[in-house]
């Protein structure tokens, strides 16, 4: 019996990867060099528009090269083994336990707002644990939960912005028309900047490539699910941003991360911004899911093709690699009691900005190598889209070299990690396949 994930379920993990900790985070830390509401937007919709350029460009690589893995597949393919492995590498420690870790710990950091009696790392632990086992039992499990959460997600983003337009108190008077200076804004270092946290909430656009293998009818369905999925998540975030912009106080914001629950006790009081903080906690719920599903398929790839790693290929009777899931689970459980929030998401960003950028440059090396597919999807707005995509990941990945190199050169030593692990278990394959 073939087990598969449908259409439905694929948009589900694209969205739920996306809606994480970042929309409700990062605006107080754009609103430290930014303070203009038209450029607070076009952070938005310039972020989302190149995620989109992205997806149109993933989904000719996974139409073409219908494998899941991800940048893992597409990598190894069009370029080297090495390179492939070394996308793996990132994707299977920063790529999903990291971001694993820091939407479970934000869960933790919002349920304790509710329960204060509660451990934050327990709660994230007990998260991680809870979502790594249902995702061992099979894919109708696995699909279950992930497209209900992910409906509950949806659900209560626009319950949230229905409930503060209607009864919140106070509204702000912002003018999110273009303003006189705003031009010189957009092109400025600290628009750069803030686009670094934008980008890392728009990270997993690309989720369903992961489970590619796994999807009902790929070639059809992948290039749907890509982009259905990120312009969903680009207009929710709109909607959320002006929200947050129009009911509370810019100065209330700067500097914050628990948005959310700032801007439900200026508009709706006290007891509205603990209420948030439990619907936060349920949003979270789906984006660990999601990376939870998505993250063991890279590792399952890479045992396949290195025997060093073989046991990382293993399923279950369910076809699940429940090895993988469980090893990303322990990964993200070390972050959740080691690692801080703030530099995780920074050299997270930067690594996986690379990451996704010699994967969407890939689709020229497609091209040139004349391994397209016959009937296959082909990018919508080629050339244009992925040079799009190139040119708006140089010019933050610069930023965050130039602004944060301690992040960006942890970001670079990880890639040079994965080099050496790559040509050990290389070498090791090579050894075992000679005797």
């Amino acid at each position: 019996m073939t087990h598969t994930f449908s259409k439905t379920t694929g948009i589900s993990v694209v969205v739920a990867n996306m809606i994480g900790t970042g929309v409700f985070t990062s605006l107080g830390f754009q609103l430290l060099g930014i303070q203009s509401p038209f450029v607070l937007m076009m952070l938005w919709l310039v972020g989302g528009l190149t995620a989109l350029c992205g997806a149109l460009t993933y989904a000719e690589l996974g139409a073409n090269l219908p494998r899941s893995g991800g940048e893992y597949n597409f990598l190894t393919r069009l370029y080297h083994p090495c390179a492939g492995f070394i996308s793996g590498w990132v994707s299977a420690t920063v790529g999903f336990a990291a971001p694993v870790a820091l939407a479970a710990m934000t869960f933790g950091a919002y349920l304790s707002a509710v329960f204060p009696d509660l451990s934050r790392t327990w709660s994230a632990t007990m998260l991680v644990i809870a979502l790594t086992l249902t995702h061992c039992l099979s894919h109708r499990a696995s699909s279950n939960v992930q497209q209900v959460f992910t409906a509950l997600k949806l659900l209560l983003i626009l319950m949230f912005c229905t409930v503060v337009a209607v009864w919140g108190d106070n509204p702000q008077g912002l003018i999110f028309a273009p303003q006189a200076g705003d031009e010189k804004l957009l092109f400025s270092g600290a628009f750069a900047v803030a686009l670094i946290y934008v980008n890392y909430a728009y990270t997993g656009w690309n989720a369903a490539t992961y489970v590619t293998g796994e999807l009902d009818n790929p070639q059809r369905n992948l290039p749907i699910v890509l982009a259905a999925g990120t312009a969903v998540v680009l207009l929710l975030y709109l909607l959320l941003n002006y929200t947050f912009l129009s009911a509370a106080p810019i100065s209330s914001l700067e500097g914050k991360l628990e948005i959310g629950v700032i801007v439900a006790e200026q508009s709706l009081g006290s007891t509205a911004g603990k209420a948030m903080g439990a619907v936060l906690a349920l949003l979270l719920i789906s984006t660990v899911s999601a990376m939870t599903m998505a993250g063991p398929r890279v590792l399952q790839m890479i045992g396949q093709d290195f025997k060093v790693f073989a046991k990382l290929s293993e399923c279950n009777r369910q076809g699940l690699p429940f090895n993988a899931i469980i090893f990303q689970g322990l990964l993200a459980i070390f972050f959740i009691v080691s690692a801080t929030f703030e530099s995780v998401l920074i050299f997270s960003s930067f690594v996986l900005g690379i990451n996704t950028l010699f994967s969407v440059l890939g689709v020229f090396v497609l091209r040139y190598k004349n391994l397209s597919l016959a009937g296959a999807y082909r990018t919508f707005a080629y050339p244009f889209a992925p040079l799009i995509y190139l040119s708006v990941t140089l010019w933050t990945l610069a930023y965050v070299l130039v602004s944060k190199p301690i992040e960006g050169w942890i970001g670079l030593g990880i890639i040079a990690l994965g080099g050496l692990i790559y040509w050990f278990s290389a070498n090791k394959t090579e050894q075992d396949s000679g005797r």
